[in-house]
């Protein structure tokens, strides 16, 4: 599976992609905010990168390439749930958004789900920004659900409908 948008190609995973994966995975300022503190081997990477590939081509799940090279992943690893991370030599350039949004209309597109959902750390910024240009919504907060590497976390929640985004895609603001 691919999906082509003006500078990058989303496709599905393959083993091959090791190496790249791992240096996204393994880099602290990429993972600040992730589920899971930077791998320190590539045997860990390996593991996220066949549980992803397990999941199978037409789970809408991809890595993320721009100029022939991978900077990350974006997609739904579990569905509703929209999940990215990118390499942050590339951050600030646009291609997060191009990369979710282009997942968020493959879904969409193709599936019978009429909300997607998110789950962003409140210090997240960049994150919060970017969903909330996608026509994002917030529907609410948790304290304490994720502890990664022995530290607690916070959430908001954040939700998207097919109707929203279809408002959003024809240029008009959501009511």
């Amino acid at each position: 599976m691919e999906i082509r948008t003006p500078r990058l190609i989303l496709r599905t995973a393959e083993p091959d992609d090791l190496e790249a994966i791992h240096a996204v995975l393994s880099d602290p300022r990429a993972t600040r905010w992730w589920s899971t503190p930077p791998h320190e081997t590539l045997d860990q990477s390996r593991d996220w990168l066949d549980a992803m590939i397990a999941n199978g081509p037409d789970h809408p799940d991809f890595v993320v390439e721009w100029n022939g090279r991978v900077i990350g992943k974006a997609g739904f690893y579990v569905m509703p749930d929209v999940g990215y991370i990118l390499h942050p030599d590339v951050w600030g350039q646009g291609l997060a958004g191009e990369a979710v949004g282009a997942v968020i209309d493959h879904v969409f597109s193709t599936l019978e789900v009429e909300t997607l959902t998110a789950d962003v750390d409140p210090e997240n910024a960049a994150s919060i920004r970017l969903l909330q240009r996608l026509g994002f919504v917030r529907t609410g907060s948790g304290e304490r659900t994720w502890n990664v590497g022995g530290v607690w976390k916070d959430s908001l929640f954040y939700a998207l409908s097919r109707a929203v985004r279809a408002m959003k895609l024809a240029g008009q603001a959501p009511a």
